[in-house]
C-alpha cells in the first residue's frame, strides 16, 4: 500500500521534538494516541530511543501507520495497537508518558471529554501527558487562519472544531494533571504539558 503522508506532520515535527526532548527525557513508555499516519512515531522514536513509543489509532488508520512503522523497523517501535477513546478496551499497560497530537480538534467534544475521563486508566504514576495542535484562549481564536481553519472543519462535520484552552485544561485538572507548561508553536498552535 502507499504510505499515507502528512505534510504538517513533516513541518512540525522539529518544534514538537525539541519540547519533547525535555518533558520525555526520563520516560521510558510511551502512548501515542491518534498516531494518524504514523511520521510522528518513525520519526521521534528515531530521536528518543530510550521511549518505548507505541503508536495506536483507530482501525481504518492502522494499515497507514503499520507501513511507516514496518519500512523503519527499530527495537523500540511496536506495531499500532487500536484504540479508539469511545471503545470499552483500553490498554492494560502504564504508560509514562502520553503524546497526542492534532486530533482534539477532530474529535467530537464529548470524544474529548472521554478521552481525559479515561486517561487515568493507562497512567503510571507521575506521568506526563502532551497535547499539540491549536487551541482558542477566553473563546478567542489566536489567529485569523485559525478562525479560518476551524471554519473548514464545522463545514466537514459540525462535531469538530478548536477547543478552548480552558475547558481542556478543566478536564486534565478533573484527570489529575496539573498544567506545567503551555508552549507557542509555529503555525499558531500550542505544546500543553500536564
Amino acid at each position: 500500500m502507499n504510505k499515507p503522508f502528512s505534510p504538517s506532520s513533516e513541518r512540525n515535527r522539529e518544534p514538537i521534538a525539541q519540547v519533547l526532548a525535555t518533558v520525555f527525557a526520563q520516560g521510558r513508555h510511551l502512548l501515542e494516541i491518534g498516531s494518524g499516519s504514523g511520521q510522528h512515531a518513525v520519526y521521534f522514536s528515531q530521536l528518543f530511543p530510550h521511549l518505548i513509543w507505541q503508536c495506536s489509532d483507530r482501525a481504518e488508520n492502522l494499515p497507514g501507520i503499520r507501513a511507516w512503522v514496518n519500512e523503519s523497523p527499530r527495537e523500540n517501535l511496536p506495531p499500532p495497537i487500536e484504540l479508539d477513546v469511545n471503545q470499552t478496551d483500553w490498554p492494560e499497560a502504564r504508560f509514562d508518558c502520553i503524546f497526542s497530537a492534532n486530533t482534539l480538534h477532530i474529535m467530537a467534544w464529548e470524544e474529548v471529554r472521554t478521552l481525559f475521563r479515561r486517561l487515568p486508566e493507562v497512567l503510571a504514576d507521575k506521568a506526563t501527558v502532551v497535547c499539540y495542535g491549536p487551541f482558542k484562549y477566553a473563546g478567542q481564536h489566536t489567529s485569523p487562519s485559525n478562525a479560518a481553519f476551524e471554519a473548514r472543519l464545522q463545514s466537514e462535520d459540525p462535531s469538530r472544531g478548536i477547543r478552548d484552552f480552558e475547558a481542556v485544561d478543566a478536564l486534565a485538572d478533573a484527570a489529575g494533571l496539573r498544567l506545567l507548561q503551555d508552549h507557542a508553536m509555529p503555525a499558531n498552535n500550542r505544546c500543553l504539558v500536564w
